[in-house]
């Protein structure tokens, strides 16, 4: 989604025409102006910048502006018919190679690029090393390279493609036409290895941040019940709406899968293992239909353009903070609220623990994932806010804590676990440094098992000196230890643990140690139940038949249903309901091609709601002004008449509309404050949109008070 600024960049008044009528935005994001500028202009550019930021329009538009094809290298070919497709949708000359195109298909692509029919074409890294392909595209005029997910570059990152390595020969052969490398995913080292690698030294940094104020951060240790705990938060919060769960082995994404389906959720499994059909029909299915939750391990995902992702739940542990950022993502693409949830355990820490100490890596990448594993442990077991810990790790500062993550929404418990960390630390070291965690708790708790017994561990001093804590209590603390590095998991892979040099000033009580506190209620709490979309129940129903609408559009023509309208313009036609292609087009992501291919499908709903509405609301909104005028206020209307606020304040605006309600009455301003909506409301098409003069006024009134004077301006 398209935000407004409030002065956007002296542009090309084409690359602005494209931007309006092709994509049906008014102006461009930050950074997104200065971008398009640079490469109509000719120069490099590398561009990081958070997923749902608008990537795409920066290579999109110059391709369009400029001389010749855009080609875009893109990681995944499953997913270029559906980007290619998207473009379609406005309009715009796009195709791609790949392997999945028959001979006579791949010479019809060729014979567009000579004959200049296509402004973009897709192509996979592979497929563009190719001697013939570049050859062909020696043989074209080329507007530019964009390089897409740029990341994959890096040697040291989670996403390496040795074939990303070798797009350098782009520079070499084609030295004149501008480069954009994009991410959204790349640390400091990782963006010198992308400058190096793919020789844009010379290129402008565009670094946009990383924070996405969308999504809620929410991580909490398991106890046992994981499935349980997804199921209740997927019920509770995000019924019927689109998803992704990530494990971390195959079988437990086939268990998880057809665990969630017995239970309602439409969950399909998507990993390396299943056949190569049903994995491509899992996809499909999952951006093609309403509501589909994925299981999948990580390989799925990266490029995955689906905007209405409603949430991303971790059932293990991420490796890393980029693979864990880059999953979190692909969660509220289209910029309205998200969900990234994640339970983790003990058995999560020793498994990827004992997977890098296994690996043949060389000792060098080894390092760097064991430094990566702890920062990731790190943000899952700190007591401040996560995003700015988050974003810290990706050299972005946020000032103040976030507001809306867990720690900042529900701060943790903290305790004094010096004396019980000396108990677990000294119970590693009396049973001889190589047993696992559930051993040494059965013997911090006394239990005389045989095991323990035959080791003869029932005689050490740490035995049965545990009852303070219960066995999840133990486990928990024991997690912790090793996050914070003062044990270790064995090199053997037999997940015994032993003391690091970091544990010896705890194990001495010359240093305390404050760890978070295992709750004993249930792990996660969960937002209060979403129920509509919308509060009021008229635009609820009006919302799912636009939604209905555009996947009967979508089925038709056998594509994605955001390719029509993402959910955001949807929205903004229930809250604006336009009764002309005219407004029609002053809707956020309506462009022209759009316009004039589903303008008057759109309108349909929207009239016939109307229609229906006209009879039922009069009556409705005569008993909200009579009570009104018997010196009832907005709360006590709504208590009285089982209605939402929101419902309240838009009777009340017609009644002062048509001269019935004074506004004054209505909404306690000042002056001065009166006359700031006025002129946002003038300068911005009279109000026709409010969002835009909600963005200008900073957020300062609500949209009740901005449609109570925009109804006074438009009666008086």
């Amino acid at each position: 989604m398209i935000a407004p600024m409030s002065s956007p960049n002296p542009l090309s008044i084409s690359a602005h025409q494209i931007l309006q009528q092709t994509f049906g935005y008014d102006a461009f994001r930050p950074q997104q102006g200065e971008i398009v500028e640079q490469l109509i202009g000719g120069g490099d550019a590398l561009v990081l910048m958070p997923t749902g930021g608008g990537k795409s329009l920066c290579y999109q538009i110059p391709s369009m502006v400029r001389r010749g094809v855009g080609i875009v290298v893109s990681p995944l070919i499953a997913l270029m018919q559906d980007q290619v497709d998207a473009l379609r949708q406005n309009g715009v000359r796009a195709a791609f190679l790949n392997s999945t195109l028959s001979l006579d298909e791949v010479r019809e692509v060729e014979s567009q690029l000579h004959r200049g029919d296509l402004d973009l074409l897709y192509v996979a890294p592979e497929r563009l090393l190719l001697p013939r392909t570049l050859d062909l595209i020696e043989s074209i005029p080329v507007a530019l390279f964009a390089i897409d997910e740029a990341h994959c570059v890096s040697q040291w990152g989670h996403d390496f493609r040795p074939e990303y390595v070798q797009l350098s020969i782009l520079h070499q052969r084609f030295p004149h036409i501008p480069r954009i490398a994009l991410t959204a995913t790349a640390d400091g080292a990782t963006r010198r290895e992308i400058i190096e690698r793919l020789a844009l030294e010379n290129a402008r940094q565009f670094i946009s941040g990383f924070d996405r104020p969308n999504i809620r951060y929410r991580i909490a240790e398991s106890r046992g019940n994981a499935r349980d705990e997804l199921l209740r938060f997927i019920r509770n919060e995000h019924q019927g709406e689109a998803g992704i769960v990530y494990c971390l082995s195959r079988k437990k994404v086939e268990e998880v899968a057809k665990w969630l389906a017995t239970k309602g959720v439409n969950a399909l499994p998507y990993h390396a293992g299943i056949r190569a059909d049903v994995r491509a029909r899992n996809q499909q299915r999952f951006l093609r239909e309403e509501g589909v939750v994925i299981v999948a391990t990580i390989a799925f995902g990266m490029g995955i353009d689906k905007p209405d992702v409603r949430f991303v739940a971790h059932l293990n542990l991420p490796k890393s903070l980029e693979a864990y950022y880059q999953e979190t993502g692909r969660a509220g693409r289209d910029g309205q609220p998200a969900d990234a949830w994640m339970l983790y355990g003990l058995q999560d820490v020793i498994t990827l623990k004992q997977m890098q100490a296994s690996s043949d890596a060389p000792e060098q990448i080894k390092r760097i994932e064991h430094h990566k594993l702890d920062a990731m442990l790190g943000l899952c077991e700190l007591t401040s806010c996560r995003r700015q810990a988050l974003l810290r790790y990706f050299d972005d500062e946020l000032a103040e804590p976030c507001g809306n993550c867990d720690t900042c929404l529900e701060p943790p418990v903290t305790w004094d676990a010096t004396i019980a960390a000396r108990k677990a630390l000294s119970c590693v070291h009396r049973t001889g440094q190589r047993f696992g965690v559930t051993y040494l708790v059965d013997v911090l708790l006394g239990k005389g098992n045989t095991r323990i017994r035959h080791f003869g561990h029932d005689k050490v001093s740490t035995f049965g000196i545990g009852p303070e804590l219960n066995q999840s209590e133990w486990r928990n603390l024991y997690r912790q230890l090793i996050a914070h590095g003062l044990l270790a998991v064995d090199m053997e892979g037999h997940g015994g643990l032993h003391l690091t040099e970091a544990s010896r000033p705890v194990l001495r009580g010359e240093q305390p140690l404050h760890l978070r506190k295992l709750s004993r209620k249930k792990s996660m709490k969960s937002r209060e139940r979403k129920a509509n979309r919308f509060a009021d129940q008229g635009q609820d129903k009006l919302w799912q038949a636009l939604r209905s609408r555009r996947q009967q559009l979508a089925d038709e023509q056998g594509i994605p249903a955001y390719m029509i309208f993402h959910d955001a313009t949807l929205g903004e036609m229930v809250e604006n309901r336009p009764e002309t292609l005219v407004q029609l087009a002053k809707i956020s992501g309506v462009g022209a091609k759009k316009l004039d291919a589903y303008g008057e499908a759109f309108l349909d709903v929207l009239n016939e709601y109307r229609n229906l509405e006209d009879d039922s609301q009069s009556d409705s909104e005569e008993e909200t002004l009579q009570l009104f005028r018997l010196g009832m206020d907005v709360p006590a209307i709504a208590a009285q008449r089982g209605l939402k606020e929101t419902t309240v304040y838009n009777h009340l605006s017609k009644g002062i509309e048509r001269g019935e309600v004074p506004l004054r009455e209505v909404v306690k301003l000042e002056d001065h404050q009166l006359e700031a909506i006025r002129f946002a409301l003038e300068h911005h098409d009279g109000g026709k949109r409010l969002k835009p003069v909600f963005e200008a006024l900073e957020g300062e009134f609500s949209y009740e008070v901005l449609r109570c004077v925009r109804a006074d301006v438009v009666g008086g």
